[in-house]
Order: C-alpha cells, then structure tokens, then sequence
C-alpha cells in the first residue's frame, strides 16, 4: 500500500480506530483479511437493499436501515485494512491490490442494490449508471497516480461522500416509507449521486490536465 497515496480520512486518527486496529492485528487479523471481510459484508448490505425494494411499510424501513448499517461498517472495513497495514507493520506485496479491489466490487453492490431498492421502474439503471461512474471516478484517480501525479480524491462525491449520502438516502427512504405512500428519497437520492460522481470525474480530470499543463 502506498502511504502517499492515502485517501485523507479524519476518523484515521481517532484513538478508537487506531486502538481496534491494534486489537484485530493481535488477535491475527490481516489488512487483506479486512479487505475481502467489506466484500462480503457489503454482499449482505446490498441484498438488504434488494429485499427493501420487495417489500412495504415497516419491513422495507428495516431492510434499508439494515442496508445504510452494511454501508457504515463497509466504510469501517475500508479504514481498518490500512491501519492494520500501516500503523501495525502488516503491509504486503499484494496491498494495493487488496485495497482497491474490493473498493470497486463495494461500490458496485450498493449503488445497483440502491437502485433496486427505489421501487422505480428506472431504478436499476439509475444504480447501474451511478455505479459505473464510481469506477469512472476510481479509473481517473489511478490514472492521476500512473502519469506520476499525487492521487487526487476531491469530490464532490469521492467514495466517503457517496457513501455518507447513500447512507442518510436509505435513512430517509425508511422514514418515508414508514410515514408516507411515496417513495421518492431513495431514487432521488441516487440521482444526487449519480451526477455529483460525474462532476467528480470530470473535476478530476481537469485537475490532471492542469497539471500536466504545468509541468
């Protein structure tokens, strides 16, 4: 894993992470076990999202609080790897590998299960579309890294945004679907995601450009 590279993560330098990251490295963790741990972990958020796109009324509100939970710890898994790889000793060979892997499958099964969830007919393709930007955002950063620029992770929607968003997305679709007959957050939040991933990418690749401008 290259530590110069690291996307810029506020909770990184809470004692509480860097104190469990301390306890699952004892207890024999490792940052590639973490790593593959979020794939499966985000498996079980984004069938939550598909059973809330089947289901109504209270049942649908707790398969998306299920999913938004799957999301967060996704996000905890994220941070965890890198901090058993750096602050406890335990990068490998494969690190980078396992670090942005699994990122992509990640983003991947929450934003298609999200759109699954909206109970629109243009749901799927909307998550679909928002998923294939957020690999679109990933390519143009590691691209960035390859022309031997410093990775740039700006948003406005950079994995740890879109991730917050769709989070508090499923949030209020539950609350909506607990209260209301609608059910417009969800697809509406997807849409938000969607085209700020696209700002995204092209802002990124402005900023690529620019600076190869400099050069």
């Amino acid at each position: 894993m290259d530590v110069t590279n690291r996307r810029p993560l506020k909770t990184r330098s809470a004692a509480w992470a860097g104190a469990l990251a301390r306890m699952l490295a004892r207890v024999g963790c490792t940052p590639n076990g973490v790593s593959v741990l979020g794939v499966f972990v985000s498996l079980g958020g984004c069938a939550c999202l598909v059973l809330a796109g089947r289901s109504d009324g209270g049942e649908r509100a707790g398969w998306l609080a299920a999913g938004a939970v799957g999301i967060q710890l996704r996000l905890l898994c994220n941070m965890l790897d890198g901090l058993i790889a750096v602050e406890c000793g335990l990068k490998g060979k494969l690190g980078d590998l396992f670090n942005e892997v699994p990122d992509r499958i990640e983003d991947t099964l929450f934003l298609v299960g999200a759109g699954f969830a909206t109970l629109s007919p243009w749901g799927p393709a909307l998550g679909a579309a928002a998923a294939l930007l957020a690999v679109g955002t990933a390519y143009v950063r590691v691209l960035g890294g390859s022309l031997g620029l410093m990775q740039d992770f700006c948003g406005p929607m950079a994995k740890q945004h879109r991730m917050f968003f769709l989070t508090v997305s499923c949030l209020a679709a539950a609350v909506e679907a607990l209260v209301s007959e609608q059910r417009l957050l969800l697809a509406a939040g997807l849409g938000i995601i969607a085209a700020g991933t696209a700002v995204t990418a092209v802002r990124r690749l402005r900023r690529i450009a620019r600076h190869l401008l400099a050069r």
